[in-house]
């Protein structure tokens, strides 16, 4: 068959039924084999686009997302998502048209070597030149982008074999081997941690990865360890816990990095210490031990030396590790600190300016249990991780290494295509909303049921917040004031919508919105001077972070 007709074959066999992408020049040969194939395509309406919904749709399944596009600018406008899976692991194929290989060297119209620029943003990047290796490639990419530690994967393939016989090709056989641990590493682990008198549960995004959430919850009902998260692993913890303290880190709550801070024993699951979680490095749970489990051994000692170090699968360690309860003095010294620490909640109906962590507290109490939470990076991605609660990691997706500004609509599309019947919700900032707002036609297109909330400061918040408490308030560049009525927008595309400025109209408009059929934009306006508490400053230990002014 064709090489086209035996990329979408592929596809089929591997299960997926649903692609992402935009076509052109070098991909039309593989775009004109969609019309007789059972592969449901959905035109974003830019690349980058395209690929953020692949991206919502492998986060929110656990399963490989596929964008294609076409060569030239069509794969340079992917570059960004590339990154942004490499660095959140997500299992992604992105499928690019190249021209024709007796044109490839000569600055062809649309030629660019995406090969070479991909090389360090993909897990793995190949171009296919022989038609023998067509299909055993596509094979090694779906097996790279989900064994291990998953990521992306680039297969760019020259236009003349699109429109060019392939043969017949056996199953790839695979090489991978899964790291493991020894039981000596387990004992020494397990001691550890009935030695400890102040533990603490460290959760990153690998845990949901590795599918491993029940035997982490199983392992904090055994061991009623207290539990801190990342951005990438909110979620994973039961939010219920009376130890469980939310997220850590920059902008993480206060009774989650005070915990961590007097820990004497760390626990790293699926975790790899990024900087905006340590702050000041050498001053990170300057008191403990580290316990660290991952199934990438290049994370192990990467930026901290563990006293202890479990590779494999999280899903198989979690049920050997730990057998005693926590110390009931610590307990209860952390259980305290939660409640002294808590944000104070209560609705309040007054006719003042919107406050946006209750307003977002608001929402995951309104929203169904198994809602899909989308965001775009800044103060409201912040806000998201800090007020809101997730049953699933599958549930909160946010761009956590890249911090991608125009993410959380398109990854809402793609977690919609995913999940049908699911509530999906972007909450977007202004700013944000704006980099990728082209996607609005692409929900009028598919009338996809996603739920916008876009929380407007006028401002880019967070590097406003920056420049305030950083930059002796020396302001540039972040003014939005002239962004256009996003309520007027949304009716360009025929979407419904609505605006709120004050506390009570908080209630009904998000009933209103959680409620319609179809896709809906709420414009929430805010007070522009207000900023994420707390805040750790550059440099700085996380016990010294600034909570907010009284």
């Amino acid at each position: 068959m064709k090489g086209a007709q035996a990329i979408l074959e592929f596809l089929t066999e591997q299960g997926v039924d649903k692609v992402f992408g935009y076509p052109g020049g070098a991909i039309m040969p593989l775009y004109d084999a969609l019309l007789d194939s059972p592969v449901q395509h959905y035109l974003c309406r830019h690349e980058q686009g395209a690929a953020f919904a692949a991206i919502g749709y492998a986060r929110s399944t656990n399963r490989v997302g596929v964008c294609i596009a076409t060569s030239g600018p069509g794969a340079t406008n992917l570059l960004t998502s590339l990154a942004d899976a490499k660095l959140d692991s997500v299992p992604l194929v992105m499928i690019t048209g190249q021209v024709a290989r007796p044109a490839m060297g000569s600055d062809a119209f649309q030629e660019v070597d995406v090969l070479g620029l991909s090389l360090s943003i993909c897990k793995h990047s190949m171009q296919v030149m022989t038609a023998e290796d067509l299909v055993p490639c596509l094979q090694k990419a779906f097996h790279i982008a989900q064994e291990g530690r998953p990521g992306p994967v680039l297969v760019d393939i020259p236009k003349d074999i699109l429109t060019g016989l392939v043969p017949a090709t056996p199953q790839a056989v695979s090489d991978y081997q899964m790291p493991e641990y020894s039981m000596q590493d387990l004992q020494a682990a397990n001691q550890l941690i009935a030695s400890s008198e102040r533990p603490v549960l460290y959760i990153g995004g690998g845990v949901g990865m590795a599918n491993a959430v029940d035997e982490l919850r199983d392992l904090i009902q055994r061991t009623d360890l207290p539990q801190v998260c990342t951005l990438k692993g909110l979620g994973s913890a039961e939010s219920e816990h009376p130890l469980y303290l939310g997220m850590l880190g920059m902008h993480g709550l206060a009774a989650a990095n005070l915990s961590v801070q007097q820990c004497d024993l760390l626990i790293a699951i699926g975790a790899r210490l990024d900087d905006r979680v340590t702050g000041k490095l050498d001053e990170f749970a300057p008191h403990a031990k580290l316990i660290h489990l991952d199934i990438d051994p290049a994370e192990i000692h990467k930026r901290r030396r563990a006293d202890v170090s479990l590779l494999g699968d999280l899903k198989t360690i979690l049920p050997l590790l730990g057998t005693d309860t926590v110390n009931p003095s610590w307990r209860e010294w952390v259980s305290d600190l939660k409640v002294s620490k808590a944000f104070p909640y209560a609705v309040d109906n007054s006719p003042g300016q919107i406050d946006a962590p209750q307003l977002l507290r608001q929402l995951s109490d309104m929203s169904a249990n198994d809602a899909i939470v989308s965001c775009d990076v800044g103060q409201h991605q912040m806000w998201v991780a800090q007020h809101m609660r997730f049953s699933q990691p599958s549930c909160h997706l946010s761009s956590g290494g890249l911090g991608t500004m125009g993410f959380g609509l398109p990854a809402a599309i793609g977690a919609q295509v995913a999940n049908p019947d699911t509530q999906v919700v972007a909450v977007c900032g202004d700013g944000s909303f704006m980099m990728n707002v082209q996607e609005l036609g692409t929900l009028r297109r598919y009338q996809m049921p996603v739920k916008i909330l876009i929380l407007d400061n006028q401002r880019l918040g967070m590097v406003k917040q920056w420049q305030e408490l950083f930059h002796e308030e020396r302001y540039s560049e972040t003014d939005l004031s002239d962004n256009p009525e996003f309520s007027r927008l949304a009716a360009a595309f025929d979407i419904q919508s609505d605006v709120i400025q004050c506390r009570s109209q908080v209630g009904e408009a998000l009933r209103k919105m959680l409620a319609y059929p179809g896709p809906y934009l709420l414009h929430v306006q805010l007070d522009h001077k207000d900023n994420v508490w707390p805040i750790v400053p550059p440099n700085t230990a996380n016990h010294q972070m600034w909570e907010q002014p009284k």
